[in-house]
């Protein structure tokens, strides 16, 4: 099992930058491929981005490359999502997620059903 607890959502202004964090415990943390997720009010959680276990692959919803940024220490268990020039329409609940990579380290998967273990969601409300 790995227990997965996001922090650092908030209030910003559009165009304002905010930092998630998502701390991990329980199994070998390291060996996980972690994704960031978001659910806006009704509408259907979609990918964000999706980090490697070893951090040397990464990949991005295209409405937010060049903006956001998904890094990963495994010293310390935590996976962060930078988030910069935030839009009005892109506050929803974030959720992280592990994904088993079977030792692969190029593993980063997209998709939801990839995914093993997610956390409670973090909200993030940017204002116009």
């Amino acid at each position: 099992q790995v227990q997965l607890v996001e922090s650092g959502g908030g209030l910003v202004q559009a165009g304002g930058s905010l930092r998630l964090s998502c701390a991990a415990s329980g199994r070998t943390f390291s060996r996980y491929a972690m994704g960031w997720f978001r659910q806006a009010p009704g509408k259907e959680r979609e990918f964000v981005a999706a980090i490697s276990w070893s951090g040397g692959t990464s990949y991005y919803a295209d409405s937010v490359k060049g903006r956001f940024t998904i890094s990963k220490d495994n010293a310390k268990n935590t996976v962060y999502l930078q988030m910069n020039s935030l839009k009005p329409e892109e506050t929803a609940v974030y959720y992280c997620a592990a994904a088993s990579s079977s030792g692969s380290a190029h593993y980063a998967p997209t998709r939801r059903a990839q995914y093993d273990y997610w956390g409670q969601g973090s909200q993030v409300t940017v204002s116009s």
